[in-house]
């Protein structure tokens, strides 16, 4: 995919928004969805090449947007980073399997995560400059946490069970 998109690998790896995402709680009276709308913030303000915030990046995006196989591909892997959302959230709950809130919660946090990545990505896409972006992105997660419920800010607080 660098070869096409004639980017180097390692601006291909940073390009890829599916390592090293930031789904579990970390601190101690932060829920799940506080955790993850923290992280995504501090990714989005410091124009990290994580979540696709950098030159060249557009190149290589525009490569998976081309390729039915790639964009598949990349449609399994946040399914099944969602059911290892959901996962997490069974076991940081002690939820039982017959319990549907995991799964909605955890359709809550990723849909932060995904929308997220995509609104970049459209907008790298269209020529937009990182640090630009980076701003336009802020304002949306913003956005985005208001429109959470209570129910889903306050969900798998970490040491609450």
């Amino acid at each position: 995919m660098t070869d096409v998109a004639d980017v180097s690998v390692n601006a291909g790896n940073n390009c890829l928004p599916v390592k090293e995402t930031p789904f579990c709680p970390t601190a101690v009276s932060v829920s799940a969805a506080q955790a993850v709308l923290r992280e995504l913030r501090d990714e989005v303000e410091s124009v990290s090449p994580r979540i696709g915030l950098m030159d060249g990046c557009a190149q290589f995006m525009r490569v998976i947007q081309d390729s039915p196989t790639l964009r598949s591909r990349m449609w399994a892997i946040g399914q099944e980073v969602l059911l290892n959302l959901e996962r997490t959230l069974r076991e940081e709950t002690g939820a039982g399997d017959d319990d549907t809130l995991p799964r909605l919660m955890a359709g809550q946090i990723n849909w932060l995560h995904g929308t997220l990545l995509a609104t970049i990505g459209e907008r790298m896409l269209a020529g937009g400059r990182p640090s630009e972006v980076s701003r336009e992105a802020l304002v949306l997660l913003d956005e985005m946490e208001a429109l959470l419920s209570r129910k889903v800010l306050k969900y798998a607080v970490r040491g609450a069970r």
